[in-house]
């Protein structure tokens, strides 16, 4: 599944400095605006503590979990719809990811530059989302005069689209992200055809200090984040970039033992992960077996076969039928023998719509 989650946001808020914590992949980060001209991509595993206990009761070769991809795009300013900041490049590298993670600096620190002279993130917010809407303004424009044209011709199609772009126009000339429109199941078809920045799913990434990252609800700038995020509909993940930079340095007892004394459970990276994972309406099936278990992306709402082509083409091209338990009954039953025997596992055929924590066995012939 090649989705991925862009991270947006002004210059100097944290961007670079979370995308290395995510992918230890070295994206430059340093205080000044526009280090990061083109976009990094780093692939990310995918936390699921299903997949470890699969492990232990399965004792497979090797296990194998599933991954997602984040894209770090260089600082928006304003004016970028109108080439400011090399806002025309930027631009286009959200115009490539599926989901936007917006990061908002929600600390003081007179060491770091910040590019509006004041921290003020909901006046970050506004400032990214209205250069995203006037993009995408200037795109239905372009395209409303012609379709209007057919439209009086009583061309069907041109009709359905001219008024989902006289919606689309309305809700920019209101300063309102095209998320924020109620279409119907069609007319959102049509508008997912745009390529519109402001449709795509956003989830806002309240960047703290160290000293909040235990009580982040005692932060006045997360308040603020919140009550604009519940507006939209949107979620908020709080982290401390810097903190979870360290920690991506560490692993098992001694990460937990950091995590500890910071007085949280999760690390906010693997709740980043999950999140935008959660966002683009992903989920995990498993395969489970002596030589590999692993963990699967798909959408969810796939059905049976599609799931199989996931693996391999072959797989969807000569698929029977799928022998199917969930997690939660393999675990409760102890084994796959015991799960028959309590008549857990079933055989699905092509119009199974596959469940998130499905353990999957595809029957296939080629």
């Amino acid at each position: 599944m090649a989705l991925t989650a862009g991270i947006v946001g002004l210059p100097n808020v944290g961007k670079s400095t979370l995308f290395n914590a995510i992918t230890q992949a070295g994206a430059e980060s340093a205080n000044y605006p526009f280090c990061t001209i083109d976009p990094n991509v780093g692939i990310v595993e995918v936390p699921d503590d299903r997949l470890n206990k699969l492990t232990e009761l399965v004792q497979p070769k090797k296990t194998v979990p599933t991954t997602f991809e984040f894209t770090d795009i260089a600082g928006i300013v304003k004016g970028a719809s109108k080439g400011e900041g090399l806002g025309n490049k930027f631009l286009s590298h959200i115009r490539e990811v599926d989901a936007i993670c917006q990061v908002v600096r929600c600390f003081a620190d007179d060491n770091i530059t910040h590019v509006a002279g004041k921290v003020d993130p909901i006046s970050d917010i506004e400032t990214i989302n209205l250069e995203l809407i006037l993009a995408d303004m200037e795109s239905v424009e372009k395209r409303i005069g012609r379709v209007e044209k057919l439209a009086k011709q009583k061309d069907k199609d041109a009709s359905a689209e001219f008024e989902v772009l006289s919606m689309l126009r309305e809700a920019f000339e209101a300063e309102k992200p095209a998320r924020a429109v109620e279409f119907t199941e069609d007319q959102f078809k049509i508008a997912k055809q745009l390529h519109l920045l402001t449709i795509k799913p956003v989830l806002y990434v309240a960047n703290v200090g160290e000293e909040d990252v235990a009580d982040p609800s005692s932060n006045e700038y997360v308040q603020r984040v919140r009550e604009f995020a519940a507006n939209e509909n949107a979620e908020v993940i709080v982290i401390c970039a810097k903190i979870e930079s360290e920690i991506a340095e560490l692993e098992g007892e001694e990460k937990e033992m950091f995590l500890s004394e910071l007085g949280i459970e999760e690390s906010g990276l693997d709740q980043l992960i999950r999140k935008a994972y959660s966002l683009l309406g992903l989920a995990t099936y498993f395969t489970a077996g002596v030589q590999e278990v692993r963990a699967w992306t798909f959408r969810k709402g796939m059905k049976a076969p599609q799931c199989a082509g996931i693996i391999h083409s072959d797989f969807e091209r000569g698929f029977i039928r799928a022998e199917t338990v969930h997690y939660d009954d393999l675990l409760a039953n102890g084994s796959m023998n015991a799960a028959k025997e309590a008549g857990k596992v079933r055989l699905e055929g092509k119009e199974y719509e596959v469940k998130d924590g499905d353990i999957i066995h595809f029957r296939f012939n080629v």
